[in-house]
């Protein structure tokens, strides 16, 4: 039962769990302390702390629950923190990707699995294993005969298959049920040998009393959890497993990562966010997400290996090993392939913080240009030309953000003329009347014209893909059906991912461009010439400056060129005589 104090000074010099509270009775932050007056005391000295200088605002009371042992306070803080949620813990974020074991708040509760917090039951996870979960939870339903119906409305088929105690028909009081509840939940703590030792004691009773049948049921309960308890010990003898924990902290939240190892290999990976984090050190961080993530249903290794050292470590290792039934050890690798895997670990959180930032910004990309879908393939189109000679276009693909190069494509444009609207229709009709492969947005590089020209052909091949163009001044950004541009600002990460598009598209057409240019140039009238090789043709091309100038040089000027002569020359001077003379009429 916790205590209420108005003054700090008020609170016990003990071990316990305090409670901070604000005038509406609403819970703003959950704490343990082998000293519950100094840790209290400790939020009102100055302190440039943002999170602490706004939670004195609130507060108005504080609340307080002793403990015999700081494990207790642990454990107890652990499953406060994990039922109420307080909004100035530091914990794990609610992630829809993973699943959580929900507990209802009924009068008879019943065990779903969810991706949803709410408020109206209390929540286990997040579970990083869907399959397992849903197996755990039908090996529950099973074991303890817990309800699985919505609406009590009678027996059902669940009763009759002896899968339900069936509470709708007063087979079994509240209070018994909840003990039921309790047992779950210890369940779910690892706590198997504590529910034994209650099962063992109900079923005693039972036995005392000739209630048999009541007694054989208990007997079967405690049989399946020794198997549960059989099959662990067999999955720890298999081999040494380990956990190696990395984080990773902005100024509001930390991303943390955790690899799951096995005889000496990576078996798995998740990823998870810790908010409030603000101004809190790294090693709390640890402490938290440690205390939080093995609070649920999640296999505990033999060693956790971790980045920084944390105060709580033997109070941590001696609340896991008790969970475990054997010792589990927290350390910090110093060498060797242990130290090894906190590097991959560290990588990996790189890795995915900027998976995550992608992310973020295609998904405001989404909503800045009202996009139907999300948009993870983009594609970019340019032209390149010089006064409509060697005309060429590209084509550049990003995915998830990133160029994705075994997609780029580029074009040659038959389209005749300086006529870029015309050669924008040609490669995007040439890119959509093949490829059944869509974008999820065009970006064109340049204006209202451009744009409405793609725009033309995608309609005439009943095509629907989004489509803006940007241009260079001012880095407008043009919709389809208003002439008015979207102006972004210029720090913006969505703008940048538009402009990098833009501008690979033309560099990939520059250089095509170029390439077709530089082949063309290589390739002149001289290579008919017997015994003109690259580098004489080299020589003459650098000596006359051109084509040109050499047809209308003397034999004599063309002796003086290096590596030319006299015999040489005569044949180049004849070689564009005879051409000349074929010009004429």
């Amino acid at each position: 039962m916790a205590v209420a104090v108005e003054k700090v000074e008020d609170l016990p010099d003990k071990i316990g769990v305090y409670i901070l509270k604000d005038g509406k009775g609403n819970i703003l932050y959950i704490g343990k302390s082998i000293s519950l007056r100094k840790r209290v005391k400790s939020y009102f000295q100055a302190t440039d702390n943002p999170k602490i200088k706004a939670m004195r605002k609130h507060l108005d009371h504080i609340e307080y629950i002793l403990t015999d042992t700081e494990k207790e306070a642990l454990i107890l803080e652990s499953n406060l923190i994990k039922k109420y949620r307080p909004p100035y813990n530091v914990q794990l974020k609610d992630d829809k990707r993973y699943p959580y074991i929900k507990i209802t708040r009924e009068e008879y509760p019943r065990i779903t699995i969810t991706r949803r917090i709410t408020s109206d039951g209390s929540y286990l996870g997040p579970l990083t294993n869907t399959f397992a979960a849903k197996k755990m939870i039908k090996f529950l339903k099973s074991l303890f005969k817990i309800r699985d119906c919505k609406v009590m409305d009678g027996p059902c088929l669940n009763k009759q298959l002896g899968l339900c105690h069936s509470p709708c028909a007063g087979n079994i009081s509240r209070e018994e049920y909840m003990q039921i509840i309790r047992k779950v939940e210890l369940f779910f703590q690892g706590q198997y040998k504590d529910i034994i030792t209650e099962l063992k004691k109900e079923m005693e009773e039972a036995a005392s009393k000739l209630e048999f049948e009541k007694a054989a049921l208990l007997r079967d309960q405690i049989a399946s959890l020794r198997e549960v308890m059989e099959r662990e010990k067999t999955t720890f003898a298999l081999g040494i497993e380990k956990d190696v924990i990395a984080a990773k902290l902005d100024d509001e939240k930390a991303s943390i990562i955790i690899l799951h190892i096995k005889d000496g290999k990576i078996t798995g990976k998740d990823d998870f966010t810790m908010n409030n984090t603000k101004e809190e050190p790294e090693e709390k961080i640890l402490s938290a997400f440690i205390q939080q993530y093995y609070s649920t249903p999640h296999q505990i290794p033999e060693e956790i290996l971790i980045e920084h050292n944390t105060k709580s470590k033997k109070l941590l290792e001696e609340w896991l090993s008790d969970i475990k039934g054997v010792k589990v050890k927290i350390r910090k690798p110093k060498k060797g392939k242990d130290l090894k895997f906190l590097k991959i670990a560290r990588e990996n959180i790189k890795l995915s913080k900027r998976k995550s930032e992608t992310h973020s910004i295609l998904s405001e990309l989404k909503r800045q240009l009202k996009l139907p879908t999300y948009p993870r393939r983009i594609e970019g189109y340019d032209i390149s030309n010089i006064s409509g000679k060697t005309p060429v276009g590209s084509m550049v693909t990003f995915i998830d953000g990133k160029p994705a190069k075994g997609l780029y494509r580029q074009y040659k444009i038959h389209t005749r003329g300086p006529d870029d609207y015309a050669m924008i229709r040609e490669i995007i009709k040439r890119r959509y009347l093949k490829d059944e492969v869509k974008a999820d947005l065009i970006i064109i590089d340049g204006g209202l014209g451009q744009l409405n020209s793609a725009l033309q052909v995608l309609e005439s091949l009943n095509i629907k893909i989004p489509i803006i163009g940007i241009a260079k001044k001012d880095e407008r950004i043009y919709t389809p059906y208003s002439t008015n541009p979207i102006y972004l600002p210029r720090n913006s990460k969505i703008l940048h991912l538009i402009e990098h598009v833009r501008d690979e598209a033309h560099r990939f057409a520059i250089k095509y461009h170029r390439k077709l240019r530089d082949r063309k140039s290589k390739t002149s009238t001289l290579d008919k010439i017997k015994g003109i090789g690259p580098k004489r043709k080299k020589n003459l091309l650098k000596h006359f400056d051109g084509v040109e100038a050499i047809k209308n040089a003397t034999i004599k000027e063309l002796s003086q060129v290096d590596g030319i002569n006299k015999k040489i020359a005569e044949r180049i001077h004849k070689h564009f005589q005879k051409k000349d003379l074929m010009r004429r009429p």
